[in-house]
């Protein structure tokens, strides 16, 4: 059986992701600590929350430096999830400008309400629209819903890195991708039947 690496380091109440996982056909390996994760097969990178909080938390438990190594090195999968996704940009501006993980170009920044009826924070299900093929959307049709939660979404600096868009607040990316990096702005373990085929495509790579 497979084996997931979900990185704990704080920010997100990590068992349904846990659970979905073992229903998808894994083992969840769910720790901080970067010895138990050097025998994993992917990494999963969660998160609910501030972006400066989580990038303090994953510097004081030493992890930027052995994920790279894993992930940017060895190129052992990688999906982040919500926050988890913001965090693989190289910059936050919520708060005080923050440096992400950089291993995807591009700056993440408030969403700003352009319809009547859109609310920040963004929370509910809305279409994702694929831009170009990607392994996670593997046999899923394009304009599926997804299920959202947040302010802020990665605007990425190469349009290339782009996979995915949803149509809210002007038009935001929800998945980006490179190499073996993917990251979704959805919740995938909340995003029901399809949500949980995007997380069977990820653990298929």
């Amino acid at each position: 059986m497979k084996t997931v690496g979900i990185i704990d380091y704080g920010m997100c109440n990590l068992d349904s992701i846990a659970r979905a996982v073992e229903e998808c056909g894994a083992r969840p390996v769910v720790t901080s600590r970067a010895e138990d994760l050097k025998t994993v097969a992917s990494f999963i990178l969660p998160g609910v929350g501030a972006f400066a909080d989580a990038m303090a938390n994953l510097h004081k438990l030493e992890l930027p430096e052995f994920l790279h190594e894993q992930v940017m090195s060895l190129g052992i999968p990688l999906l982040g999830i919500c926050l988890g996704m913001q965090l693989l940009a190289t910059r936050s501006f919520e708060g005080a400008e923050t440096r992400g993980l950089g291993w995807i170009e591009g700056d993440v920044c408030r969403l700003v309400p352009t319809r009547l009826g859109e609310r920040v924070p963004h929370v509910g299900w809305n279409e994702v629209h694929l831009l170009r093929p990607c392994p996670l959307f593997e046999r899923i049709p394009t304009g599926k819903d997804f299920y959202f939660v947040h302010s802020y979404h990665f605007r990425t600096a190469n349009p290339e890195d782009a996979l995915g868009t949803t149509d809210y607040c002007g038009g935001f990316t929800s998945v980006v991708g490179r190499d073996r990096i993917f990251g979704v702005q959805f919740h995938p373990e909340k995003s029901q039947k399809t949500g949980f085929a995007v997380l069977r495509n990820f653990l298929a790579l």
